[in-house]
Parts: structure tokens; sequence; C-alpha cells
């Protein structure tokens, strides 16, 4: 099989030509996006059911986001590429440093705190080091809901 182009631009304009003698045939498996998984396992504070996402991949962020919704009193089951993730029992509304540190999607848990108990604590997120990338947005936005907010020694409270 040979894979050619008549054009060496990545423009969407540009085509592929594929020659070859057989079909194609078989099934490509897609991961699911890190991000994405992340931004729902926070949002899944604000329920009071059981919440099943499939095609979660595994790796460290979200293992580290796991250990954070645990913290929180989350009963979350891994089941192959699924989470089941149950925050009926969510207890606690402050998020300990030690799990924030290495995850700056962690931030993300503070409006859903927020909502759930009408406060919470959360500390400035840590995460890898790729340059500036503020939380000025989240601040703004959790301000223009009508929270307080207070930073002090690296605390974000409301």
């Amino acid at each position: 099989m040979i894979c050619g182009s008549k054009t060496k631009s990545y423009l969407k304009s540009q085509n592929l030509k594929i020659i070859g003698q057989g079909k194609l045939n078989g099934i490509v498996e897609i991961s699911g996006a890190k991000n994405s998984a992340l931004v729902l396992l926070a949002s899944s504070l604000l329920t009071n059911e059981k919440i099943i996402l499939e095609n979660v991949p595994f790796l460290t962020d979200i293992e580290k986001m796991g250990n954070i919704l645990k913290n929180l009193g989350v009963n979350l089951v891994r089941k192959n590429n699924q989470l089941e993730i149950d925050p009926r029992t969510i207890s606690i509304k402050e998020l300990p440093y030690e799990l924030v540190k290495g995850l700056r999607a962690s931030f993300f848990c503070i409006g859903a705190l927020l909502t759930k108990f009408g406060e919470a604590q959360v500390p400035l997120p840590g995460g890898c080091n790729i340059g500036s990338r503020p939380i000025d947005e989240h601040i703004n936005g959790l301000i223009a809901l009508g929270a307080d907010i207070i930073i002090e020694e690296g605390m974000v409270m409301k």
C-alpha cells in the first residue's frame, strides 16, 4: 500500500490518494480525551446520582483527579476503560495541597464545591510548567456568578 500526496501542504484542501490492492478492514479503537474526562470528573461532584463514564483513558492525570474525588468522599470504581462515580457520599469541601499541587485541572472542582456546599477551599493549582496559565478567568467567572473570593497564602476560598 502506498500513501501519497501531490502537495506537501497541510491545508484542509489537501488530498490523500491511497493506492492498494485490497479493501481496508478492521477496527480502530479511539482513546478518550484526557482533558474532557478531567472536566467530567470534576463536574460529577454536582450531582447526587451515580455516573458511569466510558472510554476514560488510564493516565496519571486521571488517576490524580480520581484521588482528589476519593479524598472528598466520592466512591470511584474503575472497570477497564469505565469509571463508575458515586458522589452521593461527598462530605469534604476542602482540597489538600498534596493532591492538588500536581494537577492544574484540580481547580475545576471549586465551582462544583461552591455549588454543593456554598463554600470551598482549593489551593492554587499546580501542574506542569509550560508557561503562564493563569486562573483569572475562573476566578472572574465565580465572582460574576456571585461568589466572594479570597486568595490567601496560596488558597482560594469563598
